[in-house]
């Protein structure tokens, strides 16, 4: 088994495909509208499946906003820099809501972003990430 997508349902369709393309540096891989259903989706990512997982932007026609409910955490990106990505995520207009740092209690240095519909996304700074990643192209 393996982790193929992780879906977000948003209020802003555009809005978001440009938060996670300009800011976060992900390519905008496809897009499909469903108008019997009433809803369109964005797939983005760093790469396809099978080898990257993808984020699924979800938009259901006409809602503009969700409540976050208490169950949702965070998206996890690994980054090779975690400093250089946040100036170069504050710097495309991104919202560092956790500067970069060691984890409580440990020695990772972590972040954390916002999104435009206040999802948060997690960066954790790894040797093994890739360095075209999160805000770096």
């Amino acid at each position: 088994m393996r982790l193929l997508h992780t879906m977000l349902r948003v209020g802003d369709l555009q809005r978001s495909i440009d938060f996670y393309t300009n800011v976060m540096g992900m390519t905008l891989l496809r897009t499909s509208e469903n108008p019997s259903q009433k809803y369109s989706l964005a797939f983005l990512g760093y790469g396809r499946n099978p080898e990257h997982a993808e984020l699924e932007l979800t938009y259901n026609w006409g809602v503009e906003q969700y409540d976050m409910g208490t169950a949702y955490g965070h998206i996890a990106i690994g980054v090779p820099d975690a400093y250089a990505a946040c100036e170069k995520i504050r710097a495309n207009g991104g919202n560092v809501t956790r500067e970069p740092g060691p984890v409580k209690g440990g020695t990772t240095v972590i972040a954390f972003i916002t999104d435009p519909d206040g999802y948060k996304v997690e960066l954790i700074q790894r040797a093994e990430a890739p360095a075209d990643g999160v805000g770096l192209r």
